[in-house]
């Protein structure tokens, strides 16, 4: 018969030890009969019991691991996996790869701001994990135990002599003991370590250290993989944010504000507001199909097209649409684009006529502007039209619209709408219920309205990891 298992502690089956069985006394004796020495066959088996149930964790957590699609879901997954394989409740990472290009980063689980905070207030070598990232000699990790006094810390693992703004932040946050481990990656050496915290004085046994090297070994090598597809996200957001303007033209009769999030895998949606002679200015919007490193660069070379054609001729929108959708034809055959180009007349008052302000524009395929005031909020229903790029021959009649003073235009791309995560119609609905509903305060602020139209449109207030780019360009006319 097998020996009972104990009770799994953090979701690992721990070391079976044999129970001896004692045989009731015999009336005659004074003293209980030895123990039956258990079988050999019965250890084997719990041991192979025990090496399948090992197996078994490591595979779901890898695989766990694994499913994480971006740096900072990654870290957070390693966190918890690793917790629950040395048995402890709280913790932290910390992101500091060698080579310094970064991204640095410290993740918590169980502990708020404040509390890493406090963490980070005590030296680094006077912790483990803290002379693993200063790259120290004895920096091996391992257990660690904070004595409440100056008696020599408990047996076993790794020790070393107390600082006292250790011992002091160890008892403000209640943990008595912490067990660490370096992250380092075969192709980026280290990236940083990590550190899981005990309320007792306590310490991981040999499995559960054998079974958090192995994760800690194969999440290294996922980590480095993640924080490459973090910096070249980074790189080209960097890129796609150069080729945007880097800052909004000062117009008499006008106030701009803007709003860019690139998505993860770097799309073409792009805007542009330019002023023109006599005053005027130009607004634009686009997107350019496909992502990557390609939309980026045919977006840069669009949005740069465009402002050509806006000084030639920019009091024609149709006539600066048809000329983008030939350049795109002749240099881009296999790309299509959207676009939107508004001519603005700001009224000014030393205009001797006293007319108001008046908006020029033209779209192809574009989602349509959005006219925002305190007395309408309404689509500007722009003609229907193809996508530049679409037909042999683009061409589409002009609107004209008077803003009202105090009113803006909202110019924004589909990205906006996608990320809301709901169909067409209904996402069209849910923006203009924000737009309805911005406070008279962010009504003339351009840059508080865009705010709370992402505030508000956006499932979780901000933009998420869809793959969709996110431009809003707004115009408020006095």
């Amino acid at each position: 018969m097998s020996a009972p298992h104990l009770p799994k502690v953090a979701g690992i089956d721990p070391a079976v030890t044999a129970s001896p069985q004692t045989a009731a006394p015999a009336p005659a004796r004074t003293t209980p009969a030895p123990a039956p020495a258990p079988a050999a066959g019965s250890l084997i088996q719990d041991r192979l019991a025990g090496m399948v149930s090992d197996l078994t964790t490591l595979h779901e957590l890898t695989e766990r691991l694994a499913r994480t699609g971006d740096l900072d879901a990654s870290l957070h997954e390693f966190l918890r996996a690793g917790a629950a394989l040395v048995g402890a409740r709280r913790g932290l990472i910390v992101l500091e790869p060698s080579d310094g290009l970064g991204p640095t980063t410290t993740i918590g689980l169980g502990l708020g701001h404040a509390e890493l905070g406090h963490i980070e207030t005590v030296p680094r070598s006077a912790t483990s994990y803290g002379r693993i990232l200063d790259g120290l000699p004895d920096a091996q990790g391992g257990s660690e135990f904070l004595p409440e006094s100056d008696a020599p810390p408990g047996t076993g693992g790794f020790a070393a002599p107390v600082d006292p703004r250790h011992r002091e932040v160890a008892a403000r946050l209640g943990y008595a003991a912490s067990y660490s481990l370096p992250l380092t990656a075969e192709a980026t050496g280290r990236l940083g370590a990590a550190v899981w915290l005990y309320d007792e004085q306590a310490e991981p046994n040999d499995r559960q250290r054998d079974l958090a090297g192995l994760y800690v070994r194969h999440a290294a090598e996922h980590l480095a993989r993640m924080l490459e597809v973090e910096r070249s996200r980074t790189r080209l957001a960097t890129v796609a944010e150069e080729l945007l303007p880097s800052r909004l033209p000062r117009i008499p009769g006008v106030q701009l504000a803007a709003r860019h999030h690139t998505g993860p895998r770097g799309g073409g949606d792009w805007y542009d507001a330019l002023p023109l002679p006599e005053g005027a200015l130009g607004l634009a919007v686009g997107s350019v199909t496909g992502s990557g490193p390609s939309a980026v660069a045919a977006m840069g070379r669009l949005r740069a097209s465009l402002r050509a054609y806006a000084v030639m001729e920019g009091e024609d929108p149709v006539a600066v649409l048809s000329d983008l959708e030939l350049l795109l034809r002749l240099t881009e055959p296999a790309r299509c684009a959207t676009a939107l180009f508004a001519y603005c007349e700001p009224a000014t008052g030393s205009q001797a006529d006293g007319q108001g302000s008046k908006i020029i524009l033209a779209g192809a395929g574009h989602t349509p502007p959005l006219l925002i005031g305190e007395d309408r909020t309404e689509y500007v229903e722009t003609s229907l039209s193809a996508p530049l790029g679409m037909l042999s021959c683009w061409e589409a009649p002009s609107m004209e619209i008077e803003p009202a003073p105090g009113e803006t235009v909202l110019l924004y791309t589909d990205g906006l709408l996608h990320h809301t995560g709901d169909p067409m119609d209904r996402a069209y609905a849910r923006l203009h219920a924000a737009a309805a509903g911005v406070p008279r305060a962010a009504r003339e602020d351009p840059a508080a309205l865009c705010d709370h139209i992402l505030r508000t449109v956006l499932p979780d207030g901000r933009p998420t990891d869809a793959p969709e780019d996110i431009v809003l360009l707004a115009a408020r006319f006095e």
